[in-house]
């Protein structure tokens, strides 16, 4: 019997809002084909008055009449969700799960007796503006149609890649997943050195932002590898030289890794 509802989002929340927004913008589905589900009022109301979806305070709601139903509460929040639903859930659901750190296997386990069809995807907050990344992985019950109808979701806000792995995600998570934070603490930094060398707050933003941007669209049209672009902007001798070696000597590259890797292993530990 068809379902009212293809995708039903379970968590309003930004990550979801950027799902919905990308979907809508591409005109995956229309509206009326999609119900999102929240505690919160305010989110509800945002998402009916933004995107014109149906909303629902009641999960279960959104299980009943959908196909593939979107995870996006808070990791710690997710057994309970689970228990609360678990006797309506389907063999031809498809569980499409953004939860940072929660694995196929913990969620497959949350249904037994069922070949819970789960695809574990880690987005990013680009996802608002159509240029998000997304690493997707299937558990053991999900096919390779699964994967394809979650990359849909994902590649209609920006991209995604397949991680035949899923013990990776929690490196995908600290790399994407977490790392525009990185590239905005940097962007930081930089307005902050413009403004002690003389330039206004107006001038500095706009000129690290637009720097940064034509940067990582070089980096992405070019296809030249990032230490040979930096090379390339590298003179003997020069201004650019001058900050390089001074961030070498302070040893910038190897806190960047440092930092990475402490977002890895805390992706880990909410797994366990």
């Amino acid at each position: 019997m068809p379902t009212q509802y293809e995708i039903g989002v379970i968590g309003a929340g930004n990550a979801a809002e950027g799902i919905v927004h990308g979907i809508l913008r591409n005109t995956i589905l229309f509206a009326d084909r999609m119900i999102a589900s929240d505690p919160s009022e305010a989110r509800r109301e945002l998402f009916a008055d933004r995107f014109h979806v149906a909303v629902t305070a009641d999960n279960r709601e959104i299980v009943a009449n959908s196909d593939i139903l979107i995870f996006a509460v808070k990791p710690q929040q997710y057994v309970e969700m689970c228990r609360t639903i678990a006797d309506l859930i389907r063999e031809d659901h498809l569980i499409v799960s953004i939860m940072a750190g929660v694995s196929t296997r913990s969620i497959e386990a949350m249904f037994p007796g069922r070949s819970t069809r789960v695809v574990r995807a880690m987005p990013n907050l680009p996802i608002h503006v159509g240029a998000g990344m997304a690493g997707v992985c299937k558990g053991q019950f999900a096919q390779a149609v699964d994967l394809l109808r979650a990359q849909r979701i994902f590649d209609a806000g920006g991209r995604s890649i397949v991680i035949e792995d899923e013990s990776q995600m929690d490196a995908v998570t600290a790399v994407s997943g977490s790392g525009p934070a990185y590239f905005y603490y940097f962007v930081e930094a930089i307005v902050a050195a413009a403004q002690r060398a003389g330039l206004s707050r107006q001038q500095a933003d706009i000129l690290a932002k637009q720097s940064c941007f034509g940067a990582a669209r070089m980096m992405l049209e070019s296809g030249e590898p990032p230490d040979v672009l930096r090379a390339k902007v590298t003179s003997p001798g020069g201004t650019t030289q001058a900050a390089v070696e001074s961030m070498t000597k302070d040893g910038v590259f190897e806190h960047i890794c440092d930092a990475v890797l402490a977002a890895w292993k805390r992706g880990q530990e909410l797994g366990r």
